[in-house]
């Protein structure tokens, strides 16, 4: 079981660790068919046109809500496989662009995740990390434990799984 992420570096650093399953985890936060799956827990964010290739350009899409369409547009600034994944995100109707970056590392006889969401600034900075970290933990705790202990070793949901994965 993945445990409760705690907080490090901020209310947009979340990190935890399980045993050493980096393909297992780099799957699940990388196959769009899966990120739907851990992302419900927040705002329920489906990748459209999400490829772990540099340069591609992508959305995540949630259900809108007040003053949010619901689109973010994002663009993967860098990759390697297993380990690292950043990109872009910047919302739909405008604004400031920030980074979003997985980290999947080998940590003593397991595995640790990391997810930084950085770069905001100004006025609203305080105000949306608190937002993001309350929507991120519970995606991260709740959701991605959920999905990591459907999956076998090599990301592939266990038989009689309960989880459906979107297509």
């Amino acid at each position: 079981m993945f445990p409760k992420a705690s907080e490090l570096d901020g209310p947009q650093s979340e990190q935890g660790s399980c045993r050493d399953l980096r393909f297992k985890v780099w799957h699940a936060v990388t196959d769009p068919r899966l990120i739907p799956l851990w992302t419900a827990t927040g705002a329920g964010a489906r990748p459209e046109g999400f490829t772990t290739t540099v340069g591609a350009r992508f959305r995540f899409i949630a259900r809108p809500k007040p003053g949010w369409s619901g689109i973010v547009d994002c663009v993967v600034l860098e990759v390697d496989e297993p380990r690292l994944l950043r990109y872009s995100w910047t919302d739909h109707g405008g604004g400031e662009t920030t980074e979003v970056a997985y980290r999947v590392e080998a940590h003593g006889t397991g595995t640790r995740f990391t997810y930084d969401h950085t770069g905001f600034t100004g006025a609203g900075r305080l105000l949306m990390t608190q937002i993001l970290g309350h929507v991120r933990r519970k995606m991260l705790r709740v959701g991605l434990s959920a999905v990591l202990n459907d999956l076998d070793e090599d990301g592939r949901l266990l038989p009689g799984s309960t989880l459906k994965p979107r297509t």
